[in-house]
């Protein structure tokens, strides 16, 4: 019988058979912190052999992130950038990927200062307004997208974009860093690749970094597997072992932020100097049906926009319980300035056509009292208006 997410966050079926039986009972799954593994003898082995390659810890964590993705393997890695670098080893030099405009910043850095050096082409487009298949040629190797993305909040429809990707025989690769896999799996709605920022909503705590590739493919999982063990971005064992950590209260932590992120979005909608709200739970969301369609919910990732540079400046200053920091998907809200920060290398022009100005805030809604988090927005506005 299939279990529930909430259920596959605290405990790894596999384990239960003999839970007495391994690790001493341990309840806490073991930090295996060791960089190398003895062997009995020549040609025997206890299935490890050197930390890069894989460790114990890590594997149980990629277990529980491929499980909760329902795909038949994940990877580990020491940051979400290392994730994307990694998956980008697959393609060679002339391989051609089609890829979203509104990305998050680090991902159009690696891709306009990596991957074109390498000899990538990658062609950017709006996938809110572009026909992807137009821009399809023999050298077409992938699709890539967020949704919702960062920090604009698009939707797209993975589905859609699945067929596309299946007619012309490519991969679609989806970051699902924004969701979880709590509230979305892309590989049940055709998605070849899922990339995740582990920092964020599955570590949950701002207190590690780390990044996931999941995929359905074997074949696809056995050139990750030789990449990682030939570049060395595994995740550390502990790191591993604070994001299973952290797994095992994203259902608590992905409910309470998104009904944060709902109460919080109405408010701001109410204020004068607020100009625009962007969050896909408000039924005037654009992409509103379609996430109700493939997904089990909104998240808590919201981008605000307000009536001048200097209001967004000082609102930054003038939260206290909110704290104004780069990064996302922990227990505590913190705002951004996507100008300055997570966008910071992206050409002028590519923040213009898509949206961002210098009046963008971004605000990633933690699991504290909504009314507190209310309040100091209030009077972060207010001090605003004000001054």
């Amino acid at each position: 019988m299939s279990r529930c997410i909430e259920t596959n966050c605290i405990h790894l079926e596999e384990d239960e058979v003999d839970a007495c039986k391994t690790h001493f009972g341990s309840v806490s799954f073991p930090i295996y912190q060791t960089a190398t593994f003895a062997h009995p003898a020549v040609g025997k082995s206890t299935g490890y052999d050197y930390s890069r390659l894989q460790n114990p810890t890590r594997e149980q964590l990629e277990k529980v992130v491929a499980n909760l993705e329902h795909g038949i393997g994940a990877l580990a890695l020491s940051s979400g950038m290392a994730a994307i670098s990694l998956l980008f080893e697959i393609f060679k030099p002339g391989d051609h990927i089609i890829a979203d405009s509104d990305l998050y910043g680090g991902s159009i850095r690696l891709f306009d200062n990596i991957s074109r050096k390498n000899g990538l082409k990658i062609t950017s487009l709006d996938f809110t307004r572009d026909n992807v298949e137009d821009y399809i040629d023999k050298n077409t190797r992938a699709i890539y997208l967020e949704t919702p993305t960062n920090p604009m909040m698009n939707v797209h429809d993975i589905r859609a974009f699945a067929e596309i990707a299946k007619r012309h025989g490519i991969l679609l690769i989806v970051d699902n860093t924004f969701l979880s896999p709590y509230f979305q799996n892309p590989l049940d709605l055709g998605a070849d690749i899922v990339v995740h920022s582990g920092t964020k909503y599955l570590g949950g705590h701002n207190d590690t970094i780390a990044g996931f590739l999941v995929t359905n493919r074997e074949d696809i999982l056995e050139q990750f597997r030789f990449i990682i063990k030939t570049t060395g971005a595994g995740l550390a064992p502990f790191d591993s072992w604070l994001v299973l950590r952290g797994i095992k209260t994203l259902a608590l932590r992905m409910e309470r932020a998104q009904e944060n992120a709902i109460a919080i979005a109405k408010f701001l909608a109410s204020d004068p100097n607020v100009t625009e709200v962007i969050y896909p739970g408000l039924p005037q969301h654009p992409g509103h049906e379609t996430i109700k369609r493939q997904a089990r919910g909104f998240g808590a990732m919201l981008t605000f926009k307000v009536s001048s540079k200097d209001i967004a400046l000082s609102i930054l200053e003038k939260v206290r319980l909110i704290q104004f920091a780069e990064s996302l998907g922990g227990v505590e809200t913190l705002i951004t300035y996507p100008v300055t920060q997570t966008h910071a290398d992206v050409p002028p022009e590519v923040l213009a056509k898509n949206g961002i100005t210098d009046a963008t805030l971004r605000l990633s809604v933690g699991v504290e009292k909504v009314d507190d988090l209310i309040d100091d927005l209030r009077n972060a506005l207010n001090e605003s208006r004000r001054g």
